[in-house]
């Protein structure tokens, strides 16, 4: 099996040993979690370099909660710690491979760079 169910008790370490993480937020009465599922598992056996993670939501409610999850299944990947995609709804094994492709894809020295800017923005201005 190619992807890891992720709890509280391991999710934060699984974030940090990861250069690429994927997470599939799920839950069992969830018939298009159903559907993604062996499409999630598909392609995550198909790229051994990158971490996946399964997040059941009716087991993990506070990292549900935790990651604002309002519709499931939702995906979230993470690169160098840093969200750079989050989209509910199943995909199929086309789009999953375009957005694995993307996520790999990335500069993250720009990602990183954007990311601090908008925390500048974010810090409140002394007078």
């Amino acid at each position: 099996m190619a992807t890891t169910e992720l709890t509280s008790d391991i999710f934060q370490q699984t974030l940090e040993d990861s250069d690429i993480l994927f997470i599939d937020f799920w839950a069992d009465w969830c018939g298009p979690c159903k559907q993604f599922a062996p499409v999630y598992e598909q392609i995550s056996e198909q790229h051994p370099e990158i971490t996946f993670g399964k997040v059941d939501t009716e087991a993990e409610r506070e990292l549900a909660a935790a990651a604002k999850i309002s519709s499931i299944p939702t995906l979230m990947a993470f690169r160098e710690k840093v969200l750079v995609f989050s989209q509910p709804g199943a995909l199929n094994a086309e789009q999953l491979t375009q957005v694995v492709t993307a996520v790999k894809d990335l500069d993250m020295d720009e990602v990183h760079k954007q990311v601090a800017e908008q925390a500048e923005g974010e810090s409140p201005q002394q007078d």
